[in-house]
């Protein structure tokens, strides 16, 4: 008896922009999921830090308004993807050769992942007015680097 695709048997996950605009689903399978404190992702969310949630491009795909995305980037390599009508950061494309991943940030979820952060990164470069309370691993940059 040949066994199942665990990745293929995830349950689908919903969510969007803040206007409703775009939509997108996600699977549930997810690769890994951090907490980024790096100055980039600060200033994309507008806090401390970014949640993200990391999967295999094809366990995204958006649902409704993809004419109403725009690219912050180069649409050929690492970019993101925004709503144009109210800015929301949709999706981070990370482009790496053989390794393309959605970065998807967590606070466009609208259903609960079974995922949760399990580490932050780029701490060295935090917020100082922000104090870390929780007990995952911390790493200064990305870790392994």
């Amino acid at each position: 008896m040949a066994q199942s695709d665990p990745h293929t048997q995830a349950r689908l996950l919903h969510g969007g922009c803040r206007c409703g605009a775009v939509r997108y689903q996600a699977r549930d399978s997810f690769l890994y999921a951090l907490n980024c404190h790096c100055s980039r992702c600060r200033a994309a969310s507008g806090s401390a830090f970014r949640a993200i949630a990391a999967l295999l491009p094809q366990d995204f795909r958006l649902t409704q308004g993809a004419d109403a995305v725009f690219i912050d980037g180069d649409p050929d390599s690492t970019h993101d993807v925004h709503c144009v009508a109210c800015g929301s950061l949709l999706y981070s494309w990370i482009a790496e050769p053989d390794n393309s991943r959605i970065h998807l940030p967590m606070g466009t979820l609208h259903d609960t992942p079974t995922m949760r952060p399990q580490m932050h990164i780029c701490v060295g470069s935090k917020a100082p007015w922000y104090d870390i309370l929780d007990d995952l691993p911390q790493f200064d940059g990305l870790p392994g680097a």
